[in-house]
């Protein structure tokens, strides 16, 4: 174990940095947090990575590493007690399904909870201020976090009307109901151990809606149970006083809770839809030649979009999709890993992609394996 900490450069404002602040506390990892106003960031950090995101984890050797997914997969070789990631077949597929869909799936519907409800406006506003101003009175605040919020609202944002906000709700208040009903007799998504499964669903229900006015209002009064878990994710102990006795195991005989079925399954009926037109649009640059194996994708841009690709899924043509390569990078675990099962392994996983919407997922083409090395995609050479 490295005598210094790991630095931690993030936000308490920031969906990635969620998931990976409370990854560490659970694995014991010895870290301590710096704001990206941390001079460091600017003149040691930024100019390894060669990128400006956060959350980034500077290593005790020099080490620089972005991206959540990247962080946990890094640091799960150093330290592997309590490990993210389950040995057996079908809990690893759940574990990278909700590393998709938690993870993913939920970013949107936590964006536009915080930017559409106007009374979360000023307090993240300040808050994403005091990032970059930490001791900053009320107006310096403002000034810096509204450059955040421009930018933040400048993606799309649609205008808040009556039916979009009922459809905010509905989302919200139906995961936090299928949620509750699972956290009555398992204090993690799988049993009594932590995964990258709860590190991945932090962000919308920490970062975002978990903190911003509009959402913990919500979460206070349709998720008393949830907002526990949240509570509780932010600790080192593993077992909250609630479970203090409960076994810091993963179910046996590689079973997934019912409830946690329930709350995969709503995931892709409501968010799996857009990934698997990702995975199609990929897979149409790849046969083009657009993509071409042995290659980088995009070497300006660490999220790169690709160009439009016509395409025809479950009978419905869109006739310029462009796919998120990170997405696909995303959806790409789980699918090299169910290729790689052994057929008996694979006929007992199977049950999990009962519901239409996963087994779209499953069905989707792979195209050339992805692979991020230096902050960049490239495809695996032939």
């Amino acid at each position: 174990m490295p005598d210094q900490p790991y630095l931690l450069y993030g936000a308490y404002a920031s969906y990635y940095t969620a998931k990976v602040r409370c990854y560490l506390r659970k694995k014991g990892i010895p870290f301590a947090e710096r704001l990206p106003s941390d001079p460091t960031f600017r003149e040691v950090v930024r100019p390894t990575s060669g990128n400006h995101r956060i959350p980034q984890i500077l290593a005790p050797d020099g080490e620089v590493i972005q991206d959540s997914v990247a962080i946990v997969d890094a640091l799960e070789k150093v330290f592997p007690d309590v490990p993210a990631h389950p040995s057996t077949p079908c809990q690893r597929l759940f574990v990278h399904l909700m590393e998709l869909l938690g993870s993913e799936g939920l970013v949107t519907l936590a964006w536009k909870h915080r930017w559409l409800f106007e009374e979360n406006i000023p307090f993240i506003t300040r808050d994403f201020g005091r990032t970059f101003q930490p001791q900053g009175d009320d107006q310096a605040l403002m000034k810096y976090g509204q450059l955040i919020a421009d930018r933040m609202t400048s993606y799309g944002l649609p205008a808040m009307t009556p039916d979009v906000q009922q459809t905010l709700d509905r989302q919200y208040i139906a995961l936090l109901d299928r949620l509750e009903a699972h956290f009555i007799d398992h204090p993690y998504l799988l049993g009594g151990h932590p995964s990258q499964a709860d590190y991945s669903i932090m962000g919308a229900l920490h970062a975002h809606m978990g903190r911003d006015p509009a959402g913990l209002r919500q979460l206070q009064l349709h998720g008393p149970r949830t907002l526990r878990w949240v509570e509780h994710m932010l600790t080192p102990e593993i077992q909250s006083p609630e479970w203090f006795d409960r076994d810091v195991t993963y179910p046996a005989d590689d079973a997934i809770p019912d409830t946690a079925m329930v709350i995969l399954t709503w995931l892709a009926d409501e968010f799996a839809a857009p990934m698997v037109c990702h995975l199609h649009a990929f897979a149409s640059a790849c046969e083009s030649g657009a993509v071409r194996a042995g290659e980088v994708i995009d070497s300006e841009h660490d999220q790169p979009l690709l160009a439009p690709q016509a395409i025809t899924v479950n009978g419905e043509f869109h006739a310029a999709h462009r796919a998120q390569v990170y997405a696909v990078w995303l959806a790409q675990r789980f699918q090299l890993h169910w290729a790689g099962l052994s057929p008996h392994d694979r006929a007992a996983a199977t049950p999990l992609f009962s519901a239409p919407s996963l087994a779209a997922l499953l069905h989707a083409p792979v195209g050339l394996t992805l692979e991020r090395r230096d902050q960049r995609f490239y495809t695996q050479a032939d």
